[in-house]
């Protein structure tokens, strides 16, 4: 009897909407979020025919109001081990990588994402997935203590260990085995009201950094936060209230004048029951996030962005309770003239990676290539918004990108080398 492989872009695609109906469950407000969404990506595409004729060139169009990112918090360098071949299976690889610790964050990162652009139109999904450094806790009882709950479990189920064994060894899954496989990784990433530790030592360790108590207090990564991409961040953010939704105060990433790399705003982190043994108690940590993608940057429009985005740190820097959100948008703004934001300036400066494609008059014509990845001061941003509202300043090291890659058993790949592939091949189908 014929009983093929699914694709694994199909098995992205039913992860994605089983994470995602998950989430609604567990977030109402990300439900939410997701319609006003919807709504405002309708009225951008029915007042802008340019640009819905370019996304469907492009094939950007169909995956717009597919899930964009989801983001997990790992303990251990054998979590992240397997969680590379649990992504594997979906066709997913580990790209680029991030030190949050330079942002105040102690974690470093990769984003699992497919690479090819075909892949990446079937099913965009990705998650942000960091890894705990345990030897940036302090407190040498603590971290003792941490590292015993970290090694002591095991966040995967023992079904899931034998569908991805056996979807590595034969080349992927079936339809029964890949809705089981599905079933068993959305597991791995839901919410427990129970925690893995008893209450003084949740808020021993809470107190010490609420980051790292979210990563090792519970029996497993849930879902920090799932994001859909949308068209006009600027219209949702200031809409979210309308709906209920308590917004952060600044829309970290560029100005709205500039439609490159990554625009993010969040709904607060939510406060949530949790019983620790016999205590009850609260934790702070699960948000909604919207994104806005714009233009994938080469090296030389990063090295611009990055040294202007300083400039605007050096100035002035968001402070928790928003009271200054009016005067640090101005301030970006201003510091960010100096950065071309029409495309084909980009282009003609080689600030930015493009696709190439026929017009439907048999014209050739450019439109930038979508960033498909991450900005560490953005995410650190969000965190920080969402883990307390207290600024913190701590004094971390530098992660290691080597360390890094031997806990994930392979090298990330360079976002770079994928945006200028993805521009070559557009040349060459022309």
């Amino acid at each position: 009897m014929n009983n093929p492989m699914l694709h694994s872009d199909e098995i992205r695609t039913r992860f994605s909407r089983a994470m995602s109906a998950m989430y609604r469950t567990e977030v109402p407000a990300y439900g939410t979020l997701l319609d006003l969404v919807a709504d405002t990506n309708q009225v951008v595409l029915d007042h802008d025919t340019a640009l819905k004729a370019r996304l469907a060139a492009s094939d950007n169009l169909d995956r717009i109001s597919e899930e964009r990112h989801g983001a997990i918090r790992l303990g251990t360098a054998t979590e992240l081990h397997m969680i590379a071949r649990v992504f594997g299976v979906m066709g997913m690889q580990g790209v680029a990588y991030y030190d949050l610790t330079q942002a105040n964050v102690p974690v470093h990162s990769t984003a699992f994402r497919a690479v090819d652009a075909e892949n990446l139109a079937r099913s965009p999904f990705r998650v942000f997935t960091s890894l705990l450094r345990t030897d940036l806790i302090t407190d040498p009882n603590l971290r003792k203590q941490s590292e015993d709950i970290l090694n002591a479990r095991d966040i995967f189920t023992p079904r899931l260990r034998e569908l991805v064994e056996q979807a590595e060894m034969q080349g992927g899954l079936n339809e029964a085995d890949a809705q089981d496989f599905i079933t068993q990784a959305t597991y791995t990433f839901k919410w427990h009201e129970q925690a893995a530790v008893d209450k003084d030592f949740y808020e021993a360790l809470k107190d010490a950094d609420p980051r790292a108590a979210d990563i090792v207090c519970f029996k497993g990564p849930h879902i920090n936060h799932l994001t859909p991409r949308t068209l006009d961040i600027d219209t949702i953010h200031a809409q979210m209230p309308e709906r209920g939704m308590n917004a952060k105060n600044v829309i970290e990433g560029p100005p709205p004048s500039h439609n490159i790399l990554l625009r993010q705003t969040s709904f607060k982190a939510l406060t949530e029951k949790v019983t620790f043994g016999t205590q009850d108690g609260l934790h702070t940590a699960r948000f909604g996030e919207i994104e806005q993608r714009g233009a994938a940057l080469t090296p030389k429009g990063r090295e611009l962005y990055d040294a202007l985005l300083n400039k605007v740190r050096a100035t002035i820097t968001p402070t928790p309770d928003g009271s200054n959100a009016a005067e640090y948008m101005d301030v970006l703004t201003d510091i960010f003239k100096a950065f071309p934001n029409a495309p084909e300036d980009m282009r003609a400066e080689a600030l930015a990676y493009f696709q190439a494609y026929k017009t439907d008059t048999g014209e050739t014509a450019y439109t930038p290539i979508v960033y498909e990845d991450f900005l560490p001061v953005s995410a650190a941003g969000i965190f920080a918004s969402n883990a307390s509202d207290k600024t913190r300043q701590d004094e971390f090291a530098s992660s290691s990108q080597a360390d890094f890659e031997t806990a994930l058993g392979t090298k990330v790949q360079s976002e770079f080398a994928l945006y200028e592939e993805m521009q070559n091949k557009s040349l060459e189908r022309l």
